[in-house]
């Protein structure tokens, strides 16, 4: 079997743009991959189709290590987030051919059942004013709809060191999402890697009584030893690694145990090859694996895949059931969330999703760009990118 082509299809979802990815064979079999990129949409599709004619094409999908090599060190600048994406979309979609040709589902190639289900918590959800009873009553809502724990970044658009009243602020809406809903629920909360050590810690320290389960990406992720600054110094889990890529990326924030809880994402990390790799090296280490997934429905799937034969496996990040229905509608066969797990079905070849053309086709492609440190972020509101006309 022979890669005969790779195409990509561009969905805007309201403030971002969803890079899906599709691998032809000369067996009729295609494979689906995700590349989403916030901000870097652009590179990414043009990244993809560079590697096609010098790395893709003609290559068996069953060859995973080699062509993972080749695409990784056959441009001889290696790595970044950009290229890490493409290659991450490309192996994700061999995996799914595999699994398709062989007639299993992808997680029988990435050593099979370790759960039958896969626990997820929710994360963007919090999309309505930034006040404690706005996102209390929000948080009551996603309990409501079955989830066991949820994710929230409370600090705006924080970064540094926050004001007092910020501060003061960003504890109370976690406060009130505690009180919200009750002792049981996991409540994770996210700072983006907004902040100097100092504020991260105050933060910590005042977060420790609302028995949150970890503070995610503290400080600037590409300082990960300020991570080991903070967790040496407070009582509750640090956690990140969703910008690391490769095996190599995460040799630092590894060795050195920066983390209590490990987060690498599969699109940027360098796919399900990788992904296992990664999380097996976590494992001596005594790292706990928390899959950070908050791009489309096929990054949900890929994610679920391998996290269901994690033996390390704490919880899955899920934002699908927090986007606008057509996203779903985008992306068939897509798993759902139910009683905060998802559960594959063995039945569906590969990654068990298909691509709706159509349903792309009349959400095209978007010129935006994403302000996470902009007023209102959390709103998901997207701007047209400096100077566009649009």
């Amino acid at each position: 079997m022979r890669i005969t082509d790779l195409k990509t299809y561009v969905l805007f979802d309201g403030w971002r743009n969803l890079v899906f990815v599709e691998l032809e064979t000369d067996a009729s079999i295609t494979g689906i991959g995700e590349a989403t990129l916030a901000n870097r949409t652009e590179a990414v599709v043009a990244y993809l189709h560079g590697a096609k004619a010098k790395h893709v094409l003609g290559s068996d999908p069953f060859d995973t290590e080699s062509l993972w090599r080749r695409v990784y060190l056959g441009d001889f600048i290696r790595g970044g987030m950009i290229a890490c994406a493409g290659l991450s979309a490309i192996d994700i979609a061999c995996h799914d051919i595999q699994g398709k040709a062989l007639g299993v589902p992808a997680y029988r190639l990435l050593g099979g059942t370790f759960q039958e289900t896969v626990p997820c918590y929710a994360n963007g959800w919090y999309t309505v004013e930034r006040t404690p009873d706005a996102i209390a009553a929000r948080a009551r809502d996603v309990v409501a709809r079955g989830y066991a724990g949820l994710k929230i970044d409370p600090f705006g658009a924080g970064a540094g060191e926050l004001t007092r009243s910020e501060r003061a602020l960003s504890v109370a809406i976690v406060r009130a999402v505690r009180e919200a809903v009750g002792p049981e629920i996991d409540l994770f909360v996210e700072a983006h890697a907004r902040f100097a050590p100092v504020e991260a810690i105050r933060l910590c320290r005042l977060l420790e009584p609302l028995d949150i389960g970890w503070f995610e990406e503290p400080c600037p992720w590409d300082d990960p030893m300020a991570w080991r600054e903070v967790k040496d110094k407070v009582g509750v889990p640090i956690a990140g690694g969703e910008h690391f890529c490769t095996r190599y990326g995460f040799r630092t924030v590894i060795e050195h145990r920066c983390v209590d809880v490990l987060q690498p994402d599969v699109l940027y990390c360098g796919g399900l090859s990788e992904m296992r790799k990664i999380c097996a090296w976590a494992d001596a280490y005594s790292l706990r694996i928390a899959p950070h997934n908050s791009q489309g429905p096929v990054c949900t799937a890929a994610s679920a895949h391998v996290a269901r034969g994690l033996p390390n496996l704490k919880v899955l990040e899920v934002f699908d059931d927090f986007m606008p229905p057509f996203v779903r509608d985008a992306v068939p066969g897509s798993p759902r969330v139910v009683q905060s797990a998802i559960s594959l079905d063995a039945s569906r070849p590969g990654l068990g999703v298909g691509l709706d053309h159509d349903v792309i086709a009349a959400h095209a492609y978007t010129p935006t760009f994403f302000d996470l440190f902009g007023e209102g972020w959390e709103r998901r509101f997207a701007a047209a990118p400096e100077g566009d006309p649009t």
